[in-house]
């Protein structure tokens, strides 16, 4: 209770400071796919763990400034990431799927060059791979999403000083599918060294420009989710104390941070609720880092929270007046995850899993028949499922944005949801408003109904930076 009233008082000193100066410090965070309800979801979740009807806040949305952001982009209601982190990078609309560059595929300057060449020391970070559609449109500007080698080659370019994620999707291969030459080296010509995980970057110089990655042999293309992490995986969190100690080691000028929380996005494209809520969780605590800084640095700092656009069409409800989030806790692993395990179920029982076999997994990791009562028509579903693919093996995995699931573990997901009672429009983008946050310096400029590209015009107003 004394550290919620500390926090509640520090926020609301906060807003004699809006108007005081510039902000020295800035930290702007994306979640990718995270619309309103994917909050409201997340904080409600959090309470009725707790056996509470209403909310437990995040905290960023105890931030003392909040609305709403239109999202759509230069060619569609509906905006893709690369054209919602353009416009959220540069303060223009273009076309989906494009990076850093508008309409006619002119390059245009991100917040993040604007304050390079103001002097900051800049960062890019996120919890999939550097070359992904929102972080890319920061730093790199290309006419196509999918260039990933050729958004790359435009990362030393842009000149910033820390860069961190999962990895790099295509480090020798370009947008042709033709070999090429590795990315690595050209990243240390130009004067960036490569850590692999924390233990490397560990033994890093604080006074050099760096990129940050996982462990060689991790995937790729993302960080592990936040309900699916083992001990000694990197996280978002860390990532970003790594870039506030290295962006603020001996540094009078300032900083700009851009931190995304990527996996928001494809936990929405896979309609997993559970999975959903622990990102958004995740995201927080990595803004807790920034608003750890904040107030040390409370009449310098600004922390902006937005999302580039809303996944799923997520509904809190599904025609009954309740909601039964709780259930949601006994979700242990992301649905991918459990596509996972139900593969190597198969291999184990050499292709011959029973059904008590299966109704063990399901117990273990999603707490059914356990913690979570199934009615009759719920397990109907799954052992129709069963049969089909596990005993008939008529296997076909189900496709979303980023994964390939077994049918199984999709109906288990499914079931999950009815139980919740959440419901989702489909596995998609849709043209929801998003929300935004602010707090520090600055702050009353979010203080209205906005379109994203009013974000980066007014983070530089805040900031002082030439536009």
């Amino acid at each position: 209770m004394k550290k919620t009233l500390s926090l509640f008082i520090l926020l609301f000193v906060s807003v004699s400071l809006f108007a005081q100066g510039k902000a020295k410090y800035v930290f702007y965070f994306i979640g990718d796919g995270m619309g309103a309800d994917q909050v409201n979801g997340t904080e409600m979740y959090l309470a009725e763990k707790e056996g509470m009807i209403g909310v437990k806040p995040l905290i960023f949305t105890q931030f003392p400034v909040m609305s709403v952001v239109n999202t759509y982009s230069r060619t569609n209601s509906v905006t893709d990431s690369s054209a919602a982190g353009t416009a959220l990078a540069t303060g223009e609309k273009t076309y989906n799927g494009a990076i850093g560059v508008g309409k006619d595929k002119e390059k245009l300057t991100s917040v993040a060059e604007r304050a390079k060449k103001a002097g900051k020391k800049v960062g890019v970070i996120t919890s999939v791979s550097v070359d992904h559609a929102t972080p890319a449109a920061f730093y790199a500007h290309q006419p196509d999403r999918g260039m990933y080698y050729e958004i790359a080659h435009d990362l030393p370019l842009a000149n910033f000083d820390f860069y961190g994620g999962s990895g790099f999707l295509k480090p020798d291969k370009n947008a042709e599918g033709e070999n090429a030459p590795s990315i690595y080296p050209m990243f240390e010509k130009a004067g960036y060294k490569l850590y692999r995980g924390l233990d490397e970057y560990s033994q890093s110089s604080r006074d050099e420009k760096l990129i940050l990655i996982q462990k060689e042999g991790s995937d790729k293309n993302a960080l592990p989710y936040a309900i699916d992490r083992k001990a000694g995986d990197l996280a978002l969190k860390e990532i970003t104390q790594s870039a506030i100690e290295h962006l603020s080691y001996k540094n009078n000028k300032g900083f700009f941070l851009m931190v995304e929380g990527g996996k928001i996005d494809w936990a929405c494209h896979d309609n997993d609720a559970a999975t959903v809520f622990h990102e958004v969780i995740d995201m927080d605590e990595a803004i807790a880092e920034a608003f750890a800084f904040y107030k040390k640095h409370p009449k310098e700092t600004l922390i902006v929270v937005t999302a580039d656009h809303e996944t799923g069409g997520i509904a809190l409800g599904t025609g009954k007046y309740a909601l039964n989030l709780q259930s949601l806790q006994y979700q242990k692993v992301s649905a991918n995850q459990l596509s996972t395990l139900m593969s190597n179920l198969r291999k184990e029982k050499n292709n011959n899993v029973t059904w008590e076999d299966m109704k063990q997994l399901l117990g273990e990791n999603m707490g059914f028949w356990k913690e979570v009562k199934l009615t009759w028509e719920q397990e109907r579903k799954l052992r129709d499922e069963f049969e089909h693919s596990f005993v008939q093996k008529k296997q076909g995995f189900e496709e979303s944005m980023y994964t390939k699931t077994e049918p199984m573990a999709a109906r288990a997901k499914e079931v999950m949801n009815e139980v919740a009672m959440v419901s989702w429009a489909s596995h998609s983008h849709s043209a929801n408003f998003v929300p935004v946050f602010a707090i520090g310096v600055g702050a009353e400029l979010f203080n209205a109904r906005l379109n994203n590209i009013d974000i980066p015009h007014n983070i530089s107003k805040a900031a002082g930076y030439k536009w």
